[in-house]
């Protein structure tokens, strides 16, 4: 793991800037060693965090043996043993046991398709002297982040938008036309970001830079392929799969273990690492006894015989560590579930370097509770879309059923934008000065058509996959496990998990009530019986309690004070707080969206 800067200097030299010193900005993603290189136009900074090889001779750069390559980068390659071995017998030195030194001399052997062959999470630099290139990829799923951005003085990539604040000539302004987006989805969607000409390489990509020019490359696609088999293959076969991707991700010449909540996504990894031998496990929760999952954990862990250990969150501290979380995530990404997972990283870190965990399940095995509603609807399929469309627009307000019908009468297009959806364009109307703003379909809409073939379910699946993935559950990951020096690994996101569970079909991934339901009958012997029936739901935080209790003066405080007229309506904002504050709606989600807003802010753009 690490955290790197690789900058093509435009100038001819005259660019002036320590590489150790602006690379001290994240020096939490690799607090074990610094290293750079300076060559022709090109400079490279790593922090580098050490897991796999612990000696000496693991620092980045990595070179070939003619000194005409140099790599940084972060991640972990989870198929290097078997990657080193082919390449030593085609003769190429190494001076490492480390798993991105493969990356150099595969580079060698194959330029920049090599990428295909790597397995696990990554984002990397490499510099090839000789034909005066940066090439790099960043990893499928998207689960190592990679920015970059380019004026008239260089170009530069980084692990951290932030990074790019400390260069000379960098024009640090603030992104207005992703604001709509971020209020839509509660982060900005990728390639933008919430900076001014900062954006991120996609995941699945190869990117070139060469002569002045940037060009990308998809080199892998998620393709969903359901295959008809007896339901008892795909059990037998998911078991497979996750047990040889957990194993993968042991690997590691420091302490492990995982985070553990009350779900079936956490409990299954648990359960495969308890196959291995003894395992650390951690949790979080808070006093509010209906959203923390603490008490599910705590028998989970006794189940299965953990170290268990767990840390109780109140909202005064929450709120204290706010604003430098807010800085870590470099962009607003409105998710409470992020502070938590910040917490659990840091109680994890005071006794393993790294942590394995769920995230991926969900997209992959179909475990969004919302996944359900295109069943649910079903019965509507059979009317007349008119007479849809009429009932609920007559349908009296005050009898339950309203909602049902609105969806029904909505294409999957038109209503589904991913698991969070904040506010709705009339309510954007009224919260923006900017009143010319793109719409969520414009980021969402080229999703579904490349996911036509599908049906409704897998079409949300897909959606989410490039979408709420890449832009919310592993930016949280990532961040907030880098900010404690925590590398966090996630055994659902290998691709060759993903290229199995992408046959299930959709009748085997939701049934009788339940998602993941293949996931929960694989394991369904080895695992709590209660886990294999509980709800999703995700590190939940009671942020619409706290938002109306201790944390209501706060949150007040800080958007009457501090909420931008040049952004949004003051008013309306008002309104907000008030009604929520009263109890006559729910708005904690939109607050909460608002105050990471303007935290952000107050981090990157506020004197």
């Amino acid at each position: 793991m690490s955290g790197f800067l690789a900058l093509w200097d435009k100038t001819g030299g005259s660019l002036n800037f320590a590489l150790e010193k602006t690379t001290a900005i994240m020096c939490h993603r690799g607090p074990d060693h610094f290293g750079s290189l300076i060559s022709g136009p090109v400079r490279m900074g790593c922090r580098y965090l050490k897991t796999i090889d612990l000696s000496s001779q693991a620092k980045q750069p990595f070179f070939n043996e003619k000194k005409t390559l140099a790599l940084v980068f972060d991640g972990r390659i989870y198929n290097y043993r078997q990657l080193r071995a082919e390449l030593l017998q085609k003769g190429h030195f190494f001076r490492s046991e480390s798993d991105a030194e493969v990356i150099l001399h595969l580079y060698e052997e194959e330029g920049p398709d090599c990428v295909v062959r790597l397995r696990g999470m990554f984002a990397f630099c490499l510099y090839d002297q000789e034909k005066q290139l940066l090439v790099g990829a960043r990893d499928r799923f998207g689960m190592k982040p990679l920015y970059y951005t380019e004026n008239s003085g260089f170009f530069a990539l980084a692990s951290e938008a932030k990074v790019f604040t400390k260069l000379p000539g960098f024009s640090l302004n603030i992104n207005e036309k992703a604001i709509p987006h971020y209020l839509t989805f509660q982060y900005v969607p990728e390639p933008e970001t919430m900076f001014a000409g900062v954006y991120k390489i996609p995941p699945a990509h190869i990117f070139l830079w060469q002569q002045g020019r940037l060009s990308l490359k998809r080199y892998w696609q998620s393709v969903f392929a359901p295959q008809k088999r007896p339901f008892a293959e795909f059990v037998e076969k998911t078991r497979q799969v996750l047990r040889e991707s957990v194993k993968l991700h042991t690997q590691a010449s420091v302490p492990w273990g995982a985070f553990l909540s009350g779900g079936i996504d956490s409990t299954v990894i648990v359960s495969l690492l308890r196959e291995q031998g003894p395992v650390k496990t951690f949790s979080v929760g808070y006093e509010e006894k209906n959203y923390s999952e603490l008490s599910e954990a705590a028998a989970t862990a006794r189940f299965l015989e953990t170290d268990h250990e767990e840390y109780l969150i109140h909202p005064e501290e929450f709120w204290r560590n706010l604003p430098e979380l807010v800085w870590h995530f470099d962009d607003p990404v409105a998710d409470p579930a992020g502070i938590a997972l910040y917490y659990v990283a840091r109680l994890a870190k005071k006794k393993i370097s790294v942590t394995l965990s769920g995230e991926g399940a969900d997209e992959i095995f179909g475990g969004y509770g919302i996944y359900k509603e295109p069943m649910a609807l079903r019965p509507t399929t059979w009317l007349p879309r008119p007479l849809v469309r009429a009932a609920h627009k007559f349908w009296p307000g005050f009898l339950p059923g309203k909602n049902f019908l609105r969806r029904a009468a909505t294409p999957l297009e038109k209503r589904y934008f991913g698991n969070a959806f904040i506010f709705s364009e009339a309510e954007k109307r009224q919260l923006l000065k900017q009143k010319d703003f793109l719409p969520p379909t414009n980021v969402t809409a080229p999703l579904y058509r490349e996911a036509a073939a599908y049906d409704e379910v897998t079409k949300m699946q897909y959606l989410d996959l490039h979408t709420w993935l890449p832009g919310d559950i592993l930016v949280k990951a990532d961040k907030m496990s880098m900010a404690n020096a925590l590398e966090l690994r996630s055994p659902f996101l290998d691709h060759y998990v993903f290229a199995f569970a992408a046959t299930i079909p959709t009748c085997y991934k939701i049934r009788n009530g339940l998602t993941k339901y293949v996931l929960r009958q694989a394991f369904a012997d080895v695992v709590p019986p209660e886990a294999v029936k509980r709800p999703k739901r995700g590190f939940p935080v009671p942020t619409r309690l706290w938002l109306r209790g201790p944390l209501a003066r706060k949150a007040a405080d800080l958007l009457n004070d501090v909420t931008p007229a040049a952004y949004f309506n003051r008013s309306y904002v008002r309104t907000l707080l008030k009604d929520h504050l009263d109890g006559r709606a729910d708005y904690s989600r939109k607050i909460w969206t608002l105050i990471i807003f303007n935290l952000w802010l107050q981090q990157f753009l506020q004197p």
